[in-house]
């Protein structure tokens, strides 16, 4: 099969009915350089209009130049092209994860009423993805890499500092979150680069892909130095779809375990003690972990030893708090549930003309009046209702819950026990229901 041939079909087979309209997200790279063009030939003759996105993270002079090389090759295909400038690094915390935060934002301002994304990550990303994942000790999902297809929750918004270009015309009614695709998963870096160099297509070289600095690097430079051992790409990426069906068959087995032994009581997570004991190890671990990620709404997963020593601390009735949660254990129940200074500094300003969502999961208003806020009800809103409701959450469960108050701090509405002025409130996690959440994101 020819490489347009496999791109059609990685794309039946991502996308088997087939949407108008598709994002392609273009650095001017090699990978994206020929994802731009496979995609423009594979979309003639089909109805289906393409939207082309580069992000200039604001790290390099050389960007805006790439980036202008991407809008002229897109300009040649008969493609909108749109830039959008990133703040940059403040220099917190890691980089590169920020740079993946801020590109997620990006793409969902950018991306109107557009919902699957493709990129240009190839074999040779997954197998650099396999191999780190391994050297930092990794299970079966870090093994497994990268999907060809990954839901995105809806990410923060990112306001761009500079943009140039139009987007997908946008859409009231638009699903929350997108889906990033990967149709070159299967590929060879080389092999991309040989069809650009056929067609006589050039691309940008980003330095940055020869720095020791950054673990990636070191990892394709490990990759190619150990090559004649029998450690390369072809091994890992079968180690990666090998993975991933284990992967596959553990997720179904712990979201059957949820729909089991599980309850979700007004946000929190409560689970059968006995149940729980009663469980393999591994769905054990994946199902406590699968509660905190869902009550936190955090992006990964808590690190093994510390969910390993939770596990063994609820099972021997002690509590605990782990991944911005607390867990109560009791004879019976284990309680997994908000912790109040994970959102203690979370405040936001409410609105009468409709819903704001606040923690991630909580959906609130419209609300009753104006120049309210929304926050966490805390310790001072929980006396001021007369403590936890009879029959009702727990003391602890309300703290972490939202209350709407007056800028001055007056108390105006604690919605999850129903005390003060009707607001609506309905929980909305950003990955669904509790039992579903199991299943790879």
């Amino acid at each position: 099969m020819s490489l347009d041939e496999r791109f059609a079909a990685a794309m039946a087979e991502l996308v088997p009915e087939e949407p108008r309209a598709l994002g392609l997200s273009i650095s001017g790279g090699g990978d994206s350089t020929a994802l731009l063009h496979l995609a423009a030939g594979w979309a003639q003759g089909r109805d289906i209009s393409l939207w082309v996105l580069t992000i200039d993270h604001n790290l390099r002079p050389a960007a805006r130049i790439e980036a202008a090389a991407v809008a002229a090759q897109s300009r040649d295909l008969g493609l909108p092209h749109a830039t959008l400038r990133w703040a940059g690094w403040d220099g917190q915390g890691n980089l590169q994860d920020a740079a993946r935060r801020a590109r997620h934002g990006l793409i969902d301002l950018w991306r109107g009423g557009v919902r699957h994304i493709l990129t240009g990550h190839t074999a040779d990303d997954q197998a650099e993805t396999v191999l780190l994942n391994l050297a930092r000790g990794s299970g079966v999902d870090g093994l497994a890499g990268m999907s060809a297809s990954s839901p995105i929750r809806p990410p923060l918004a990112v306001e761009p500092v500079a943009s140039n270009g139009e987007g997908p015309p946008p859409d009231p009614g638009r699903a929350p979150g997108f889906v990033i695709q990967r149709p070159l998963l299967a590929m060879r870096r080389e092999e991309l680069r040989d069809w650009l160099r056929e067609r006589g297509l050039s691309w940008a070289e980003d330095p940055s892909n020869d720095d020791d600095r950054f673990d990636r690097v070191r990892a394709r430079k490990l990759l190619a130095a150990a090559a004649p051992l029998g450690l390369e790409t072809g091994g890992l990426t079968a180690t990666a779809a090998r993975m991933a069906r284990a992967r596959a068959a553990l997720e179904a087995r712990t979201r059957d375990a949820a729909m089991e032994i599980a309850d979700v009581q007004s946000g929190d997570v409560v689970l059968d003690r006995d149940g729980l004991a009663a469980l393999d190890a591994e769905t054990r671990l994946r199902l406590l972990s699968q509660a905190l990620v869902w009550v936190s709404s955090a992006d990964y997963r808590p690190r093994a030893k510390a969910l390993e020593q939770l596990a063994s601390d609820a099972l021997d009735g002690r509590h605990g708090a782990l991944h911005g949660c607390l867990l109560r254990a009791g004879p019976e129940r284990i309680r997994i549930l908000r912790e109040e200074a994970a959102v203690a500094g979370h405040v936001l300003p409410a609105s009468t003309e409709g819903p704001v969502v606040w923690d991630n999961r909580w959906r609130i208003g419209p609300a009753p009046e104006p120049d309210l806020q929304i926050g966490p009800l805390g310790a001072d809103g929980v006396r001021a209702i007369g403590g936890a409701p009879k029959g009702g959450l727990p003391r602890l469960s309300l703290l972490a819950s939202p209350a709407l108050r007056r800028a001055d701090g007056e108390l105006i509405a604690a919605p999850l026990p129903g005390w003060g002025a009707k607001t609506r409130l309905f929980l909305d996690p950003p990955w669904g229901d509790f039992a579903s959440s199991a299943m790879s994101h």
